[in-house]
């Protein structure tokens, strides 16, 4: 298929809520060995995070159940287990399959600073949705290679203003790892505080749509702060990063 009928079947199954879909699409746009437009880049970017966001949450409803069931040690929490083993299995697949892309096609290939920062982060993200139903020494190596690849891309970010939507993105999500999978609330908020502050001081200089977009990532971030420094925390609140899909929009 060409270029802009790949383009197109992905917009079309986006439109259908149809994911799978999608990234069978954006997995042979990919493959291409192009440079992906923003736009290109975007529907990459939704059709794995609706493919793998759903896994995630039927994974955490999972492990919800199978930790009610613990104690009964009968059939039912072996059906339980098996299934969230499956989702397991699932979420590796997804993961490791985008993860070769933007290694193998997508980084080669785009020597922009966004698209670096962008594909960098996104690897950062998808190791650490790994790391977070990995366990002992496989936890260990997939969070080492989460903060591997959220470091390149804080590293060639820097050129980018304080207020652009991917270095606010990847802030978020760089802090979030640190809180939920490193344990370390002081390093998330820190790395957090300092990305706010740093585009709050530069907003006032903004267009207005890219006021927008850099405002509504900065208050993802606050809410974090938010939790991460008041009683919430203790009520097992989750930081804002995934259920609202910082990457899903348009920068």
């Amino acid at each position: 298929m060409s270029r802009e009928s790949l383009v197109y079947g992905a917009k079309l199954a986006e439109e259908a809520e149809r994911y799978d879909d999608m990234v069978e699409s954006v997995r042979h746009l990919a493959r291409l060995g192009v440079q992906l437009t923003v736009e290109e880049r975007n529907l990459l970017s939704v059709a794995y995070k609706n493919v793998v966001g759903a896994r995630r949450a039927s994974w955490r409803v999972l492990s919800s159940i199978e930790t009610k069931e613990k104690e009964k040690a009968d059939e039912r929490h072996s059906t339980v287990a098996s299934y969230r083993e499956k989702v397991e299995k699932e979420l590796e697949e997804i993961c490791g399959e985008l993860l070769v892309l933007l290694e193998d096609y997508l980084l080669p290939k785009d020597n922009t600073t966004e698209g670096q920062v962008f594909y960098w982060k996104m690897a950062g993200d998808y190791y650490r949705y790994l790391a977070e139903f990995a366990s002992g020494e496989d936890r260990k190596e997939k969070s080492t290679k989460a903060a591997e690849k959220y470091e390149e891309a804080t590293k060639s970010g820097q050129s980018l203003p304080a207020t652009n939507p991917i270095r606010l993105g990847l802030a978020l999500n760089y802090s979030v790892f640190y809180y939920e999978i490193l344990n370390q609330p002081q390093e998330a908020c820190t790395l957090a505080k300092s990305a706010f502050d740093d585009a709050i001081s530069e907003l006032d200089r903004l267009p207005e749509e890219e006021y927008k977009d850099a405002t509504l990532i900065m208050q993802l971030i606050r809410d974090n702060l938010t939790l991460w420094t008041s009683d919430a925390v203790e009520d097992g609140s989750k930081p804002a990063d995934d259920g609202t899909n910082v990457e899903d929009l348009e920068s």
